[in-house]
């Protein structure tokens, strides 16, 4: 990944060579093969460049286009190179090696403001048009890499990320509150429904599936990508969606393989990045290369408490793959000594902004060191599978059969999930209709829902009126979508962008951080489109759920990974296990915090207060999955954002 930069007047002023000094500056403590700037008296263009693939060694960034008056900079690895190679008719001798960046730019030069929805790939890139006298951007369609932007009247400034912005003498550090506020009353990992704000007033955001032009004094944000589902894919047999789907899928995987270093992947004991390995894994061995994987184990001395269907050690499956699919040199972890407390100033650091995926913090962040450490240039992975290829819930499928009035199917369905999962027709049918009819769940609640408690405090909360803006996204005072079904969720997920924000922060800027990219064959637009477009039956079918990924996985994974749908693995179980030598530091700061009045404005004081008497009875291992002690993790992390501020 590399670091973009630039800074634009508006008003006619020239260049000021010490901001371009400063945003520079500020880029030093990121690794760089090359820096490079370029300007002209208005405008200046700068790129801390890594060289990931094989056209990018060498390159020269900004790069300026004499005979079109154009510059570009960009962070961008772009997967669709032959299909727009010949759509731009660029002649045979120079596709071998012509860049990325070029490639952006020739496209600009055929289709203008559209040119983002020709791409796929992750990128975030701005190009300054001389002739137009106009600077316009865009950012791919899930946020992959950042982008943020500071304007006023007189000044334009963007980067990839915020510190060197604040650098800056023309651009104040003051609190967003408005950030926080959605940040603090949302339950779920996500930061806030608005994706083009930060935590910083005077900073701003492209969200992802956006562009932005400035041109004449004005600057101008808009999406070009929606991701919907259009219309039914209808083939002729299972088989034939198999394969369409294999055709696809293996495209995505193998065009995230192109780096001149070693390719590495993340690996569980489950589906998703079991896919991503086992197709990868063949394509490589094709070429004689090997895939080094790399997986997270919990240390020796934890004891799983979780119930059995759930694996805090996923070694077995994991193993199995690997002995499977072949090719593999693997890498187990368990960062010993590493925890999320320990962690935290360190990510507030890295992110520029609070976080919630604190169980898993130490392990996401180590699995890039340790891929650092082997040469990797690629680190691919499966994270968005659960809403593309391996969507699949079985009960909710048969709760539309039953709504549908197709008895005879789901009939046939309960006999053969039955077999495969256990349990009773019965009991499931009961589940099935609290599904299918929630107003049974309203009169006959069963029990009390797992939820993490708000964050807020309820007077920071009305200030704000933060749950009026969260009425039109369909999000309630719980913090998340009200009277969801898992399919509807899934459709919310693909259409309300702020969703991929926090989860691709993290990984532009933990790339970033150690000179490799994270890249997601399961989000590849391709791959999304093609199973948006898929009947609902594909998915779950024959008593199998996610019934599309694992009959695609013959002969790329073994049947106990393949076939298991009774354990599922569960990462970050430990995290409450590791915190045992620091629970007393962890108990202290939390006793602070309670009294804390500059951090009590905005967090909910009693809630702390309360869920301190949990910490006070010393670390339980079982306390990882207690909302309480998520809660508590969650406002220390918030707390020690806001004394950034003091």
């Amino acid at each position: 990944m590399s670091a973009i930069t630039g800074i634009y007047h508006l008003n006619e002023e020239t260049i000021n060579i010490q901001h371009c000094r400063d945003l520079m500056r500020s880029l030093q403590k990121y690794p760089a093969d090359n820096i490079q700037t370029w300007y002209l008296d208005k405008i200046f263009l700068g790129c801390h460049a890594q060289w990931i693939t094989p056209e990018s060694v060498g390159e020269q960034l900004p790069f300026y286009d004499y005979e079109r008056q154009c510059a570009i900079t960009s962070d961008a690895i772009i997967d669709n190179r032959k299909e727009l190679l010949e759509k731009l008719q660029v002649e045979p001798s120079r596709q071998n090696y012509i860049t990325d960046s070029e490639i952006i730019l020739l496209s600009y030069y055929k289709w203008k403001e559209n040119v983002p929805k020709f791409l796929v790939g992750d990128f975030a890139f701005m190009i300054w048009d001389q002739k137009e006298q106009r600077l316009f951007g865009a950012r791919d369609f899930s946020g992959s890499r950042t982008l943020y932007y500071h304007k006023s009247h007189e000044k334009f400034a963007f980067c990839t990320t915020i510190e060197p912005l604040l650098s800056l003498p023309f651009v104040e550090k003051k609190l967003n509150e408005q950030w926080l506020a959605e940040f603090l009353a949302i339950s779920g990992m996500i930061d806030a429904v608005d994706s083009s704000i930060t935590p910083y007033q005077n900073i701003e955001q492209l969200p992802p599936s956006h562009s932005i032009l400035i041109e004449k004094n004005k600057v101008s944000v808009k999406r070009y990508s929606y991701l919907t589902q259009g219309k039914r894919l209808k083939l002729k047999s299972n088989e034939e969606y198999i394969e369409a789907f294999q055709s696809v899928f293996q495209e995505a995987v193998t065009s995230r393989l192109r780096t001149h270093r070693k390719v590495g992947a993340q690996l569980s004991g489950g589906l998703d990045s079991g896919a991503v390995v086992g197709f990868a894994a063949k394509k490589l061995q094709m070429e004689k290369r090997p895939l080094h994987t790399f997986s997270y184990i919990p240390p020796q001395d934890f004891k799983d408490f979780t119930p059995k269907y759930l694996l805090a050690d996923e070694r077995p499956y994991i193993k199995s793959t690997v002995e499977y699919v072949g090719g593999i040199t693997d890498h187990y972890c368990d960062f010993k000594g590493k925890d999320s407390l320990s962690e935290i100033d360190d990510f507030l650091e890295m992110l520029e902004m609070p976080y919630k995926f604190f169980e898993n913090s130490f392990w996401l962040k180590g699995m890039f060191e340790q891929a650092h450490k082997a040469d990797v240039g690629v680190l691919l992975n499966g994270d968005r599978g659960n809403f593309s290829v391996s969507w699949g819930f079985a009960l909710e499928y048969y709760t539309l059969l039953l709504k549908r009035l197709k008895w005879f199917h789901l009939y046939q369905e309960l006999i053969q999930y039955r077999s495969k999962v256990g349990g009773s027709r019965l009991r499931n049918l009961k589940i099935m209709a609290r599904i299918g009819f929630p107003i049974i769940n309203r009169i006959f609640p069963e029990a009390t829902p797992y939820q993490i408690p708000s964050l807020i405090n309820p007077s920071f909360a009305e200030k704000m009126d933060v749950y009026s803006k969260f009425e039109e996204y369909g999000i309630d005072h719980t913090g998340w979508y009200s009277n969801s079904s898992v399919f509807n969720e899934r459709k919310k997920h693909f259409e309300d962008i702020f969703q991929w924000n926090a989860g691709n922060t993290l990984a532009a800027k933990l790339s970033l951080r150690h000179s490799l990219w994270k890249r997601d064959p399961t989000n590849d637009i391709r791959v999304i489109q093609f199973c948006l477009s898929l009947p609902e039956g594909q998915y779950v079918q024959n008593g199998l759920d996610r019934a599309l990924i694992r009959k695609s996985t013959e002969n790329y994974l073994p049947d106990k990974v393949r076939l298991n749908q009774c354990i599922r693995g569960i990462q970050g179980a430990d995290w409450v296990h590791r915190m045992i030598p620091k629970w007393n530091t962890f108990k202290d700061e939390i006793q602070h915090l309670s009294t804390d009045k500059r951090a009590l404005e905005f967090l909910d004081g009693q809630v702390i207060k309360a869920a301190l008497l949990k910490v006070e009875q010393g670390p339980r291992p079982e306390f990882a999955t207690d909302p309480d002690l998520k809660f508590l993790m969650r406002s220390l992390i918030v707390n020690r954002f806001l004394k950034k501020f003091d």
